[in-house]
């Protein structure tokens, strides 16, 4: 689950992360009213205002309606109002969120934290995720902050900073020290990197995150240590642990499609193709998907429906692939292990009976237990469903009606 940046930034200063200071708003009047209050509470007389959406590249984006930046600066107080109101309501582009963009509903009104004082301020990049090929956390930073990652690691992959954490003993002092050492730090700088790599990685543990990423982490003029932009994934199957964190979920952010889905227990991601997939269990979708562009398609989604799929689930699944008008035909894929068969084709006939008149073809391959008699089901229902017997052949049935 992705919050925004707001969010991420106080679960951090829970865990004694030092962030870049700011207050939320949902229009232009609460913006200055919140630029008010951030002068009073850090003495800041600059703000920078951020769009607050699930995408990175903000700071590069354009909103659509006013050509504005998603983080843009107001040196002064009376210009805050009508910078925010120059991105809330409005349509953000960014590299991240394709063509369509992101409406922008809150912006955060955060202090100006590159003041002059006695050196310069740096940008780090610091992240920690999960390295799945070792089984380990690692720490992943750079001396190139404020950078596109990707493109740091193609053109310059010996500025990634890489330490990897056994989880049985968690992240050691030597390690911290380590990383800041690698970063080039000395002396109140130092010390404070290496707090906030400690602070950062209790707070990556504690919330059962996924990833995190901080970019910029900045070194300011009078050597505080700050996470002046953050982004955070935690694992949705740990959400259970963390009902609080739970509430920070921000269903506008997420493909109305998927959220429907989540409702009625099915696993679904939206994708651009044109044939809907209705399979049972997720190896099996994934197959189910590469068979189909071998064939010549291309899948509009990946759709779960579960080992206990049933007349119910599959008819949920059926609504939600005929949302999209994309999808000129649907596969269903089942194989009975754990549910029959002939099950799966008394569900599907019961679900298009139900839906009405489905004007796309649909193709069921079933195999595994009662497999003969399912499709004996789908063949003699009468409707304008074909049967299948092996993966290949379905998939080409598929491009067949797509072609004709």
């Amino acid at each position: 689950m992705n919050i925004h940046e707001y969010q991420a930034k106080e679960v951090l200063k829970g865990y004694g992360v030092k962030i870049q200071e700011g207050i939320v708003a949902d229009s232009p009047e609460a913006a200055h009213e919140a630029a008010v209050k951030l002068n009073a509470q850090t003495g800041t007389s600059w703000y920078v205002i951020k769009a607050q959406i699930h995408a990175g590249g903000r700071g590069k984006g354009e909103v659509q309606e006013t050509g504005s930046r998603g983080v843009v600066l107001a040196k002064k107080l009376e210009d805050v109002k009508e910078k925010a109101a120059a991105i809330l309501g409005g349509t953000l582009v960014t590299i991240q969120t394709g063509a369509e963009g992101k409406k922008v509903n809150k912006v955060l009104i955060a202090e100006d934290v590159y003041y002059p004082g006695a050196s310069e301020p740096k940008e780090y990049y610091m992240s920690i995720l999960l390295d799945r090929a070792t089984g380990s956390n690692v720490i992943m930073a750079s001396t190139e902050g404020g950078m596109d990652i990707e493109e740091v690691a193609e053109k310059h992959p010996e500025k990634i900073i890489k330490e990897w954490i056994d989880p049985k003993v968690g992240l050691q002092g030597f390690q911290a020290r380590k990383v800041a050492f690698k970063l080039g730090l000395s002396g109140t700088a130092f010390k404070e990197m290496v707090k906030f790599i400690t602070a950062l990685y209790n707070a990556y543990v504690g919330t059962d995150s996924s990833q995190f990423e901080i970019n910029p982490v900045l070194k300011t003029s009078d050597d505080k240590i700050l996470a002046v932009d953050a982004k955070v994934n935690i694992d949705d199957n740990a959400l259970y642990r963390h009902p609080k964190l739970a509430e920070l979920r921000d269903l506008a952010e997420e493909d109305p499609l998927e959220v429907e889905a989540g409702k009625s227990g099915l696993n679904y991601v939206k994708l651009d193709g044109n044939v809907g997939c209705m399979v049972n269990g997720a190896g099996l979708a994934m197959a189910t998907m590469d068979m189909i562009k071998l064939s010549g398609g291309d899948p509009a989604n990946f759709l779960d429906v579960g080992g206990g799929a049933n007349a119910t689930t599959v008819e949920a699944g059926f609504r939600i692939i005929l949302q999209d008008p994309n999808v000129k035909a649907i596969l269903i894929n089942v194989f009975g292990g754990i549910v029959r068969c002939d099950r799966i084709a008394n569900g599907v006939v019961e679900a298009y009976k139900s839906i009405g008149d489905i004007k796309i073809p649909i193709i069921v391959r079933l195999q595994g237990t009662n497999a003969e008699e399912g499709a004996k089901i789908i063949d003699e229902s009468g409707l304008k469903v074909q049967s299948a017997i092996t993966l290949k052949e379905a998939a080409e049935k598929v491009q067949a009606v797509l072609e004709g």
